[in-house]
């Protein structure tokens, strides 16, 4: 593989969700994005190019799904985004929790960067269900709800990615538990540990993946190969969409409760494990390098990814997808590119400045100071040109 990284690109706008270990320009932690190391290093345009097409992705996904009953290619469109875009956001996860060690500074931007976003869209996400429609009031913490179910997710895989660093062959393992989860329907879905578990694979990956070779994803051939592999998987999809129980693609379900033996869940596992990681590999292939437009928006996908929820979950309860025309060509046309924009718009400055108090709060009043390095010491302790 080629030994060559991606272009580093300027640092974007504060209020990324990033790394365990890495600040961003306001000083707070960053739980899907930059790199974490020991020191604060220039963002990568690749890495946020990728997260920005992914929360996207992720976006139009959810609009359409109160469209996918009337239409054949609009459910196939659908299986195919839930089929890579949140197995590659979990890849590039993987990727920035590599440093992650248990220092103090570590578990300070963990908590703040994702457990008490967790605790605030969970209990306003609830809240806003039970508003609109008449539900009794459930928040429980250890049950997430919709959208908040990546974020214990991350926590729990960020908490053991030390030893899968540790382990001869994580990916193996995972791969395992991954399956046996699949085939276990008594896990259930306390703590999102469905999820947690059909997704570790890819974020035990990401972990073990090295710049080198997302830039292998960038190489000629492998360009070339990526549209026909998206267009195969569009057509196995389409293939799907009578045959197959959409489900299967959520990863929060056991065989057993999707009306299937566990071992079919095994090989379900294996399957759409190669199928996403092929699907992945085709969309981060043809994640543009360069320093591009969005880039900069790359910074903010956290918040795209929890606020668009009020908007996903209020456009079935308002009754947005009733009617003829949001059902026809135009109207699923218009959904999209409505969906695409609204992604958009929730990663820009002024909304990351707008909620930084909860996304990225910084707490001081918490936790305690933080003690400087033997280092950091040494270099103020210094007599002058030393």
């Amino acid at each position: 593989m080629p030994v060559s990284q991606v272009s580093p690109a300027p640092a974007a706008s504060p209020g990324t969700p990033g790394s365990p270990d890495t600040p961003t320009a306001s000083g707070a932690p960053n739980p899907l994005g930059a790199e974490g190391g020991g020191r604060p290093q220039e963002r990568d345009a690749f890495f946020d190019n990728a997260k920005f097409l992914a929360i996207v992705l992720v976006v139009v996904g959810h609009s359409w799904e109160g469209l996918r009953d009337g239409s054949r290619v609009v459910a196939a469109g659908y299986l195919l985004l839930y089929a890579f875009h949140m197995p590659a956001f979990t890849i590039v996860s993987g990727h920035f929790s590599r440093s992650f060690s248990f220092r103090p500074r570590q578990i300070r931007r963990l908590v703040t960067g994702v457990v008490v976003p967790y605790v605030v869209f969970e209990t306003a996400l609830n809240l806003f269900r039970a508003w609109n429609t008449g539900e009794e009031l459930r928040i429980t913490l250890l049950y997430p709800w919709y959208l908040t179910w990546f974020l214990m997710a991350l926590f729990i895989w960020r908490l053991t990615a030390p030893l899968w660093r540790a382990l001869r062959h994580p990916f193996t393992v995972s791969v395992v538990l991954a399956a046996f989860a699949t085939a276990s329907p008594d896990i259930g879905g306390d703590l999102a540990l469905q999820r947690v578990l059909q997704y570790l694979p890819f974020f035990v990956l990401g972990l073990r993946l090295e710049r080198r070779h997302f830039e292998a994803l960038r190489g000629r051939r492998m360009r070339l190969l990526a549209p026909a592999v998206l267009a195969l998987g569009a057509l196995a999809a389409y293939w799907a969409v009578p045959r197959m129980n959409p489900d299967w693609f959520y990863h929060r379900y056991a065989a057993q409760e999707l009306g299937a033996p566990g071992w079919v869940g095994v090989l379900m596992t294996l399957g759409m494990l190669g199928c996403s990681l092929l699907l992945s590999a085709a969309f981060l292939s043809l994640t543009p390098s360069r320093h591009t437009w969005f880039t900069a928006l790359g910074a903010g996908t956290l918040y795209a990814y929890l606020l668009h929820g009020f908007l996903a979950k209020g456009a079935h309860y308002w009754g947005w997808y009733e009617g003829g025309f949001v059902n026809s060509p135009a109207g699923f046309l218009l959904v999209t590119a409505a969906a695409a924009a609204v992604a958009v718009a929730l990663t820009t400055p002024p909304v990351v400045r707008a909620f930084r108090w909860v996304m990225e709060p910084r707490l001081e009043w918490f936790f305690a100071p933080e003690r400087p390095s033997q280092a950091e010491r040494e270099r103020r302790t210094a007599p002058p040109g030393a």
